[in-house]
């Protein structure tokens, strides 16, 4: 390295900055390096010495020395790297030091002309890695004039004063640690509640059960390094770089790049060595849930509902023909298998609900229907035929979290919690509901209604407020895994995804078709970074959650899209029930030529345009 920056004499004349020799600032002493920074080992080799100092004869140091020493008046006379060539010189010095290739690092900062953080910030580093604490509290006196808040000094002290505190207790010294609990920590009479916490570590009988009850690393190295990267925090990026800087410039990169990405759709992963650097992230549109991988015919009428199992490894379809089918899906080829089928809805079945553990299935039949059928999947028994009064409409139902109640209703007035034998357990009256939904506090029951609005309603303690108001119906909707979004299909509208904390719409998606007719729509993939709907234009529209206008139309159903379900465990997989007595599975591009799957007849529009 030495020899490659000694022959590049007139090239690093154009890279130089001259920062250090400039203000005339040099190195601690001691054992660091040019760049400020303790040395280190590498290679197994002790890296104590520095580029241009002295050393032994027949080194070519003192040549370069000299080399560098003559191209000074020189270098002051080429123009200056700007703020961000500075910045970009100083990243890869902190991440070359990080893979401990200093030597490298001084050559750097050497021909670069820069340095890697500040001499005072250098200073205190090195006490703090040696525990030197007293050596570091002075530290941070000169410390105090480059930083922005005045108050920063203290929340630094406390944090020292901590990890001494702990070295103390954990070496055995009860009576140091005592004293700089009480003559220390304490005067600062900062943050009472943490030394509180601390005093309570004196009652540790061993080091271990200090380190387990402090979530401590204990001293060394490592608890150090993690002090350091607090301490940081405080400090100005011009006096000393936060921890491992480049690294997470480069994550966020990544990350920005696949929320970009329109077609992303796979497990994300913050490990930089899981990706290329070396190119942009993007997806192709045939690894998306576009192109048909399956017609499934065995209804014999208008298919109303589909709805794939938590676990993913079903698939329920209910149908005008009276009929559920319960389909397997091969883990392998995701290829859909017709595994038994459940008859006598007279009615026919227009909705469907899995049991959270996926035992059991509900169906609903339309607004003329009162009664409601539970199913258990795994032997194709009927367990409950439910039905109150042959008034009622029980067009929709929820499981409740726990899998051992469930609320129904209709539009006709009808709002009942019921047990899996059919029992009610508890009503409300005077609501007419059109679709429902638990949430996972085991509470709350959401409720849209014939007035344009979900509402919250408790069992437990019978009351019930406001959440979302349309200005048109709410023929359906749907919550997200976390509870924090609603999706809803409005009529004459489209579907709007609604905040249920903030209570506010986010955003309207544009491109479906949507009457008066009961269409269902789906989050799906990864993250659930994706939003499906059927339409009455005979299409299934994706949209990216964060977009308006739709990024796929799905095209060979001929006519009305009554429901989409995505896989929640095969983010590849969706499914799509139509009117056209067809169940439709959708899955990434066959293996074919990329000339051929453009060419595929069902395919998925580009809509990036």
């Amino acid at each position: 390295m030495q020899a490659n920056g000694a022959g590049q004499g007139q090239e690093s004349s154009e890279l130089s900055c001259l920062n250090s020799a400039q203000n005339g600032e040099s190195s601690s002493a001691g054992g660091t390096h040019s760049n400020g920074l303790l040395s280190s080992t590498d290679n197994g080799n002790s890296v104590g010495t520095s580029n241009g100092s002295s050393a032994g004869p027949g080194t070519g140091t003192s040549a370069t020395s000299t080399a560098s020493s003559s191209e000074v008046g020189s270098l002051k006379k080429k123009k200056r790297l700007s703020q961000a060539e500075e910045d970009v010189i100083r990243l890869i010095g902190q991440h070359l030091h990080g893979l401990g290739l200093n030597q490298t690092v001084d050559l750097l900062m050497q021909e670069s002309g820069c340095r890697l953080e500040h001499p005072s910030a250098t200073k205190f580093r090195n006490h703090v890695m040696e525990g030197e604490w007293d050596k570091a509290e002075n530290d941070l006196n000169e410390l105090r004039a480059l930083m922005h808040s005045p108050n920063a000094i203290v929340r630094m002290k406390f944090l020292l004063l901590q990890q001494k505190y702990l070295e103390y207790l954990e070496d055995g010294k009860v009576l140091e640690a005592l004293q700089v609990l009480r003559g220390e920590l304490t005067p600062l009479k900062y943050n009472t509640d943490r030394i509180h916490v601390l005093s309570g570590y004196l009652m540790c009988s061993h080091a271990e059960d200090l380190r387990a009850k402090a979530e401590w690393e204990g001293k060394g190295t490592d608890s150090r390094c993690r002090l350091l990267d607090k301490l940081q925090t405080y400090l100005p990026p011009s006096v000393m770089l936060p921890p491992r800087r480049l690294q997470t410039l480069l994550r966020q990169a990544v990350e920005l790049q696949r929320d970009r990405c329109l077609y992303h759709n796979t497990k994300l992963d913050n490990n930089l060595d899981s990706v290329s650097l070396l190119l942009d992230h993007v997806c192709s549109r045939k690894q998306f849930p576009c192109y048909t991988q399956q017609i499934l015919t065995e209804h014999c009428n208008e298919v109303w509902f589909c709805k794939f199992s938590n676990d993913g490894t079903k698939l329920a379809t209910g149908s005008k023909d009276t009929t559920v089918i319960i389909w397997q899906v091969d883990p392998e080829s995701h290829q859909l298998k017709l595994l038994r089928t459940l008859e006598g809805h007279a009615y026919g079945v227009s909705y469907l609900a899995w049991s959270p553990d996926d035992t059991n299935l509900i169906a609903c039949g339309p607004d003329d229907c009162s009664e409601l059928w539970l199913w258990n999947v795994q032997t194709g028994e009927l367990r409950t035929k439910m039905s109150q009064s042959h008034e009622d409409s029980l067009t929709s139902v929820a499981w409740n979290p726990d899998g051992k109640r469930f609320v129904t209703g209709g539009q006709r007035g009808q709002f009942y919690q019921c047990d899996l034998d059919g029992n009610l357990l508890d009503s409300w009256e005077g609501v007419r509901v059109q679709c429902l939904w638990c949430l996972s506090d085991g509470r709350t029951v959401l409720a849209s209604d014939t007035h344009q609005r979900i509402r919250g309603y408790n069992f437990e303690d019978l009351t019930d407020r406001n959440i979302v108001q349309e200005d048109h119906p709410i023929m359906s909707f749907t919550v997200s895994k976390n509870g924090r979004l609603a999706l809803l299909n409005v009529a004459t509208q489209g579907v709007h995804l609604w905040d249920l904390q903030d209570r506010v719409l986010v955003r309207k998606y544009q491109g479906v078709t949507q009457g008066f007719y009961t269409i269902h729509s789906c989050f799906g993939g990864h993250n659930e970074d994706f939003i499906a709907s059927g339409s009455e234009d005979h299409k299934v529209y994706i949209w990216h959650r964060r977009g308006e206008l739709p990024i796929a139309e799905l095209t060979g159903h001929t006519r009305t899209v009554n429901c989409v379900s995505w896989n929640p465990a095969i983010p590849g997989l969706m499914a799509s029930a139509s009117d056209d007595g067809t169940v439709r599975v959708w899955g990434p591009a066959p293996f074919l030529d990329t000339q051929e799957a453009d060419g595929l007849n069902e395919n998925c529009s580009n809509m990036d345009s």
